[in-house]
């Protein structure tokens, strides 16, 4: 783990290859002044100690020099410490329904932004508790496991949307069954499903929700997006509605808020059931009953202690630097000994 304590300094490493072109249209310039009146011949009989190479090799040391000086500025840092951190809060799971009628407008600006909208505001106003999120339409996936990483969370969130899952229908069950396995101590008492959708729920008309809710032994918050009257469900190409979603008799689809539903399921497990109209209610609302709720202690693993690693960087620099000032642009004459290129030899 690290991080960078001053990273605004990192651009003055651009002044490194504008010193290289620099170093390059001078190099030409001055072998194009020297030809002008020497050749070859007669520059390597007036300076026969001059090295070619050796001013690029001071070039290379003094730029190299300069990069050193300027990570050190920026001064990183590297956590060195993991240390076990204990917390206290609630396990909530959010368990958001991608289905097709959640592109329904009756809502601004539709009801799957709604939704994420409201689960991004919950997550701000989170104190040290645990999140997770899954994504359900006939089915539900795990999109992000139990964490105390509200950045990933959110980043997770921004991701869900209607096309993510190809058997549509709405099956809340399906996101109630498989939030369980999210949490690892059956005989917590702060487990929080926290379902965000319109109620449609296809598959389980015939079965009692209620029952299946109470049985998890998981709290269930409810918040239903969308209205009672009902919207049509567009079908955009490029953001323009091209047509609305309709039946097999060809009649348009109207889907409507279900509140009884999610109301029940909500009340059968100790929970309450919110309408989310406003979102700022609604999310104060929540984080209220979280509150209310009893904490778990649990333990999370995260840096507490970043050391600088500046000097290593500046020690660097400042040894290239005298370096620089004690390599010559002669030759070195013990290396021309070694013959390593047989450049010596005669022909």
């Amino acid at each position: 783990m690290y991080q960078l304590d001053e990273i605004s300094f990192i651009y003055l490493g651009l002044v490194i290859p504008i010193l290289f072109l620099v170093y390059l249209m001078f190099r030409r310039w001055q072998k194009k002044s020297i030809s002008k009146y020497f050749d070859i011949n007669t520059i390597n009989f007036l300076s026969p100690e001059i090295s070619k190479s050796k001013p690029l090799l001071k070039f290379i040391i003094i730029s190299t020099a300069l990069l050193m000086l300027v990570i050190s500025l920026v001064n990183p840092k590297i956590g060195t410490e993991l240390k076990t951190v204990k917390r206290e809060g609630v396990d909530i799971v959010f368990a958001i329904d991608v289905s097709k009628s959640m592109l329904a407008e009756d809502i601004a600006p539709n009801r799957i932004i709604k939704s994420k909208r409201i689960v991004s505001e919950l997550l701000n106003n989170l104190g040290s508790d645990r999140v997770g999120i899954i994504a359900y339409a006939s089915t539900a996936i795990p999109v992000l496991p139990i964490t105390t990483d509200f950045s990933s969370a959110r980043m997770f969130l921004e991701s869900l949307n209607t096309d993510m899952l190809s058997s549509q229908g709405t099956s809340i069950a399906e996101a109630i069954n498989l939030s369980k396995n999210y949490f690892n101590d059956e005989n917590q008492t702060n487990r929080v499903l926290c379902v965000i959708s319109d109620g449609e729920d296809h598959e389980n008309q015939n079965n009692n929700l209620s029952d299946i809710a109470k049985e998890s032994g998981i709290t269930i918050i409810s918040i239903g997006v969308g209205s009672t009257n009902g919207a049509p469900i567009p079908i955009k190409e490029n953001n323009i509605v091209k047509s609305y979603k309709k039946d097999e008799k060809g009649e348009v689809v109207i889907t409507k808020l279900n509140e009884n539903i999610l109301n029940d399921m909500a009340t059968q497990t100790g929970g309450i059931y919110f309408k989310g109209d406003n979102t700022s209610l609604v999310v104060n609302s929540i984080v209220d009953e979280l509150k209310e709720m009893d904490k778990q202690e649990f333990e999370s693993k995260q840096f507490v202690s970043f050391k600088d690693q500046f000097q290593w960087f500046l020690f660097v620099g400042l040894f290239l630097i005298i370096l620089d000032v004690v390599v010559f642009e002669r030759k070195t004459y013990w290396i021309d000994k070694l013959n390593l290129f047989n450049e010596n030899e005669k022909v």
